[in-house]
């Protein structure tokens, strides 16, 4: 049997799999690199420079060991970070809005009175403006707000629960 299926074994057996299952595993195996042997390619061509990775991949695509954890570690805090920050900008955005009283809403009325006339005029007709403003957006701003407070916390507790440096099977 070639060192290649050896190695295999010995990955199999380290990971967990059952006998029955990495013997058929490995007579498998032993078959496709005597076909790829015959057809003048080595096992590093055909599998990769490592046993150990390629049994490893194996059992995990298979469903026989657990896959490894590094892609979803690696993945989670990027979300969880993206999440966190685009919470804490609206955050900070909506309290500058409300702070600032931004963006504000100008309501101007003008008023006409016509009084007496001169001699051989109609009337003079005076105007008087009135100039009320106020934020527009500001029930829309504490909704945000509070939403944005909330997205925190329960990012906050996301991170909590969360511990990058810790792997899964270690907790067992």
């Amino acid at each position: 049997m070639s060192d290649f299926v050896e190695q295999c074994r010995v990955e199999w057996r380290r990971l967990g799999v059952p006998d029955g299952l990495a013997e058929e595993m490995a007579a498998e195996l032993a078959s496709d690199l005597r076909e790829a042997e015959g057809d003048g390619i080595s096992p590093e061509e055909l599998l990769g420079a490592s046993p150990r990775a390629f049994a490893a991949t194996w059992a995990a695509e298979r469903g026989v060991v657990p896959a490894t954890p590094g892609s979803r570690r690696r993945r989670r805090p990027r979300v969880l970070l993206g999440f966190t920050g685009l919470a804490a900008l609206v955050l900070v955005a909506t309290a500058w809005m409300l702070a600032t009283g931004e963006p504000k809403l100008s309501l101007v009325q003008t008023k006409h009175k016509t009084g007496p006339g001169f001699p051989g005029v109609d009337g003079v007709v005076t105007a008087h403006r009135v100039v009320a403003q106020a934020s527009a957006a500001a029930p829309i701003e504490w909704i945000l707000l509070v939403l944005a407070a909330a997205a925190l916390a329960f990012a906050a507790w996301l991170w909590a629960g969360w511990s990058g440096s810790q792997r899964p099977d270690a907790l067992a």
